[in-house]
């Protein structure tokens, strides 16, 4: 029966994308790391690694390797934490990604009172836009919006984001309400990554092309630029709920309901999923399963 010698620091280097990363990560010196991968590759008879003056990548064989390795070294982690009664109470660091927007409105103060609750947790929370790879660079939860690609993460559906067309009073009387989608072509539209909108009436999806005056990634720019007239835009709830509310934007095509859009924790291997990450979103689903948001909008037509 082959021992355990050098599966970490194979392990390690496969993640860590060189000996010199991997030799940092485990507190050891490259000299031993390099040593202790070559020994396994002795013992296994297989070449594991591709070695360039660049890069490290795996070799096919690597590849399935690593995959029963990766779950071995997590399942003995998670026999570890079993030992430990204290592995119940969060503790130690979290790293969390979420998008700009979103994170700041809403994952952020749910952490922060998560971690008010658990003071021995430390968390580094990186809000951005690009979707990270969460192996590769050690995130432990990653919070994302809207249709998922293809993955081999796991996810959890928290909730939902509601979509809503609306514009200010002063856009309205200057320029009418669009009474259907289609009629949004002859309307300035303020566009964010698509000028696709789409909506679903009666269990009918439609997809129109909206013609735009501004284009910005950035939802606070839109919001803003609606709310001095300038023209029409589809956003989610914790954009313009409270503008809504408050009368500084009106709804449009209320009949036209936009497709309710999941939120999704997203994680590798569920299977092994620490304590402090599954009550983290355990927490997030207790408050993220339904909007704070009133429902503004009128009931849909039978």
């Amino acid at each position: 029966m082959l021992g355990w010698e050098g599966i970490c620091e194979f392990v390690s280097v496969a993640e860590q994308g060189g000996f010199t990363a991997a030799a940092r990560k485990l507190g050891l010196s490259v000299a031993q790391v390099s040593r202790q991968v070559a020994g396994l590759e002795d013992r296994l008879q297989a070449k594991l690694l591709l070695r360039t003056t660049r890069q490290v990548r795996l070799t096919e064989l690597g590849e399935l390797y690593y995959r029963h390795c990766r779950q071995l070294l997590d399942q003995l982690h998670e026999a570890e934490l079993a030992l430990g009664r204290h592995q119940s109470v969060p503790q130690g660091s979290l790293r969390i990604t979420a998008p700009v927007a979103y994170g700041e409105s809403r994952v952020a103060p749910l952490v922060n009172d998560f971690m008010a609750r658990y003071p021995a947790l430390e968390v580094t929370l990186t809000l951005t836009n690009q979707l990270l790879d969460l192996v590769q660079e050690g995130y432990d939860l990653a919070i994302r919006l809207g249709h998922l690609k293809d993955s081999t993460l796991m996810a959890r559906r928290l909730g939902s984001r509601l979509p809503y067309v609306c514009a200010a009073p002063d856009y309205v009387a200057r320029a009418g309400a669009p009474l259907t989608p289609d009629e949004l072509a002859r309307h300035t539209c303020l566009v964010g990554n698509s000028d696709e909108w789409h909506f679903t009436r009666a269990g009918t999806p439609t997809t129109v092309r909206v013609r735009s005056r501004l284009r910005c990634p950035s939802g606070h720019a839109l919001v803003d630029a609606a709310l001095k007239g300038i023209g029409i835009l589809q956003l989610p709830d914790y954009y313009v709920a409270g503008h809504l509310a408050s009368g500084r934007l009106v709804e449009l095509l209320p009949e036209w309901r936009a497709p309710e859009e999941g939120i999704w924790a997203l994680y590798p291997h569920n299977r092994h999923l620490s304590p402090k990450v599954r009550l983290l979103v355990d927490y997030l689903a207790e408050h993220l399963c339904h909007t704070e948001w009133p429902d503004l909008r009128p009931p849909i037509p039978q």
